[in-house]
């Protein structure tokens, strides 16, 4: 039987787990902790210099890798800065564990220093959560931790560590365990056969099917079984902004994202659907618009491994409680060969409607010679990146311009807080993606706003030599709210402009980073090849754009899925 300290069974239970990378800050609750870090190589540590950036940036390796992400942070305050991290986990179902250090067991209540009732802070916005009260306990808990967080419908779990527990002094036996089980918890992975039957029968009665894909999909991997089915059934794909890659964007049957920013296409399709077959997605407000005029005419196939949100914003008629990947290979096996000759002429006319609608090419836009289009940047950064970059982004304008200009298709490579909207997340979830795939290129989209919120991280990404690319649409204001202060305020900007800003490029330079400067267009493709051909440094891209541009298109609020303005003047 092995004999060690508290500290020294949290490294090594995250070594036995498989923990290559944890991101966090110390302090005085887990100094301990840092010394066993510090005794062995096997995990890597990286120091942030915020703890929300220590939670973006485990996030962002999550979601581009699969993995658990793992953060470390001290009691108090260090524990308080992760909570829009995890929330922001949280709302996308993304798998993190955050060990919190605690002041020692016999002063917990007693409002000492650097004292947070960590577990009831964080308790509305993790799956689970721990509060380990003896060291001999803390393999089992840490072991459990990453089990609940990275199995069924993923999420952050907490792991609170009482200082007094993680004692150097203190030795105790070092038991693994080889195998977690929790008789309360069994997360459904395949469907109900009478169900999956069910909605078999019903697809393919369909005459205008559309698939509508969400994150689940992505979290599940199951991009190539969904693929699979869309070819058998010559159905048209659309995908809400958690789900963008799951299904290939360049894909001739893909009719782009839906929602409040949806493509008109894709959102003209499933107003008129007769059938909806949802993989992995929630229905949240952003794609549904009014609830009451949603797909008056589709019969509602929904696969979701939580059952908690089948039928919670929108009454579906075939639930299917299960995994994405094991639900598709039922609907597969139960498919059987289906003749796709048959099946296309049977579609005919619905296709036909779809090219119509994507005639009207909502994406289109106006180019100006004096001022640089932020459609523009991103597909000037698509094609310098043939496609194939990492894109995290923050939140906004430009998180919006992204998903609908840059096509991704593969699973994982579009990184953005869908459910909270997260300002500040893009940088440090880049970092993250960088540090899980050293020779990719990781870009985050930011805007002038959301880049400030943890720019501190710049110094981050030179300890680490992190060579991300950091695209900042600046147009010197809070882009999404003054677009809608334009058009539910008659354009009283409350607060939306913003007067002091930094001068990036010094910013960047100051920080040991190389800084561009963009405001002609005429020089923006050249200025983009020269950021990417530095591939060993980061670049800071300070590019202005039109300060006027709106994000198109948009739903029209209480209206169904297609009222939509497709510019400052035309609705449909």
């Amino acid at each position: 039987m092995e004999m060690m300290s508290g500290a020294a069974m949290v490294v090594r239970t995250l070594k036995d787990i498989g923990v290559k990378h944890v991101f966090g800050y110390p302090g005085g609750a887990v100094l301990d902790i840092y010394d066993a870090l510090y005794a062995q190589t096997d995990v890597e540590h990286v120091l942030v210099r915020h703890e929300q950036a220590a939670a973006h940036m485990a996030d962002g390796y999550a979601r581009s890798t699969g993995l658990t992400g793992t953060v470390l942070v001290t009691s108090g305050p260090g524990a308080t800065n992760t909570l829009t991290g995890i929330a922001t986990a949280y709302m996308d179902s993304i798998p993190m564990v955050i060990l919190s250090g605690q002041v020692p067991s016999m002063h917990i209540g007693e409002d000492a220093f650097q004292e947070t009732d960590m577990v009831g802070c964080s308790r509305p916005i993790v799956k689970h959560s721990f509060l380990v009260k003896r060291a001999i306990d803390i393999p089992e808990a840490i072991a459990k931790a990453f089990y609940i967080a990275s199995t069924g419908r993923p999420g952050p779990v907490v792991v609170d560590l009482p200082k007094d527990i993680v004692n150097v002094l203190e030795e105790h036996p070092y038991v693994f365990p080889t195998d977690v089980t929790m008789r309360s918890y069994n997360p459904t992975l395949k469907g109900h056969n009478k169900q999956i039957k069910k909605a078999v029968s019903t697809l393919l009665e369909a005459k205008r099917p559309i698939i509508y894909v969400g994150g689940g999909a992505v979290i599940s991997e199951a991009s190539s079984l969904v693929t699979e089915i869309a070819e058998k059934l010559q159905a048209p794909v659309t995908s809400t902004l958690m789900g963008l890659g799951a299904f290939s964007s360049v894909h001739q049957q893909f009719v782009g994202m839906l929602g409040m920013h949806g493509r008109l296409e894709a959102n003209k399709a499933m107003h008129n659907a007769d059938c909806i077959l949802a993989l992995g997605a929630r229905f949240d407000d952003r794609v549904t618009n009014n609830v009451e005029k949603f797909c008056p005419h589709a019969t509602i196939i929904h696969v979701d491994i939580d059952p908690a949100s089948i039928s919670k914003t929108i009454a579906v008629h075939i639930p299917v409680v299960g995994s994405v990947d094991k639900v598709a290979e039922q609907l597969l096996e139960q498919m059987g060969k289906v003749d796709a000759k048959a099946q296309k002429a049977k579609l005919a006319d619905w296709w036909q409607q779809i090219s119509q609608w994507r005639e009207r090419d909502c994406l289109a836009y106006k180019t100006d010679s004096k001022l640089i289009k932020p459609q523009q940047v991103i597909e000037s950064l698509y094609k310098h990146t043939n496609g194939d970059a990492y894109v995290s982004s923050d939140v906004g304008q430009h998180q919006m311009f992204a998903a609908l200009y840059y096509p991704f298709a593969k699973p994982r490579r579009w990184i953005n807080s869908g459910g909270l909207g997260t300002m500040g997340f893009g940088l440090p979830a880049a970092m993250g993606v960088q540090m899980a795939h050293p020779d990719a290129v990781s870009a985050v989209v930011t805007g002038d706003g959301s880049i400030q919120m943890n720019i501190q991280e710049l110094a981050t990404c030179l300890q680490y030599n992190l060579p991300i690319k950091i695209i900042s649409l600046n147009n010197r204001a809070l882009g999404m709210v003054r677009q809608w202060q334009d058009m539910n305020y008659k354009g009283r900007h409350s607060h939306s402009y913003m007067d002091s800003m930094p001068d990036f490029v010094k910013l960047a330079e100051a920080y040991g980073h190389v800084g561009i400067r963009v405001t002609d267009p005429a020089d923006l493709d050249d200025a983009m090849a020269r950021c990417f051909a530095m591939k060993d440094k980061l670049v800071f891209m300070d590019i202005e754009i039109d300060q006027n541009e709106h994000v198109y298109p948009m739903q029209i609020k209480f209206g169904a899925m297609d009222d939509m303005r497709l510019s400052k003047t035309e609705r449909t």
